[in-house]
């Protein structure tokens, strides 16, 4: 195994934590440093990993911060964003001048990427947040009727409660 400096160890590291393969790294290591390595020796790298147990705690800092910021900040790969893919739509769209099967293709495609809605942090689109949502919500009335509470909120005593097939009272419920 080669002895690394320390701006490989960094480069390895950063790299395993961006999600890059140990092969992948060991070829982007080969082309930019002229170092050739073992994916084995990659792998100890990485502190997820059984041959990267014993990694500095340097190291496994970088590594754990490198992490958190390649999963925060999608928004930095070119493919996860909304205005890219509409600009290779656009693109598709003006090299199919004739071909009007695949014109309505790529413009069903941009249609499915509005109705996808804007995605969150969380990555998930409106529609799917509302949806969540509302399934909280109705664990929440379900919790309160398996669990009801001691006392009842002074705007539960007024709310009337009507199943399908009856009438709305003539009379002022007392």
């Amino acid at each position: 195994m080669a002895a690394l400096k320390e701006p490989v160890k960094i480069f390895i590291v950063q790299s395993l934590a961006c999600f890059d393969t140990p092969q992948q790294v060991a070829d982007a290591v080969k082309q930019r440093f002229g170092i050739e390595l073992e994916r084995q020796q990659c792998e100890n790298y990485d502190p997820t990993k059984y041959g990267g147990r014993n990694l500095s705690k340097k190291l496994k800092d970088l590594f754990d911060r490198t992490r958190k910021d390649f999963k925060e900040n999608i928004e930095d790969i070119p493919i996860a964003n909304k205005a890219f893919h509409f600009k290779e739509l656009q693109q598709m769209y003006g090299d199919y001048t004739k071909n009007k099967v695949m014109k309505a293709k790529v413009l069903k495609q941009a249609q499915g990427l509005i109705q996808m809605g804007n995605a969150g942090p969380s990555g998930l689109s409106e529609k799917e947040q509302i949806e969540i949502e509302m399934k909280r919500l109705e664990l929440e009335k379900l919790k309160r009727e398996v669990n009801p509470p001691e006392s009842r909120p002074p705007e539960e005593d007024y709310k009337i409660s009507l199943n399908p097939d009856e009438e709305i009272p003539n009379e002022p419920i007392l």
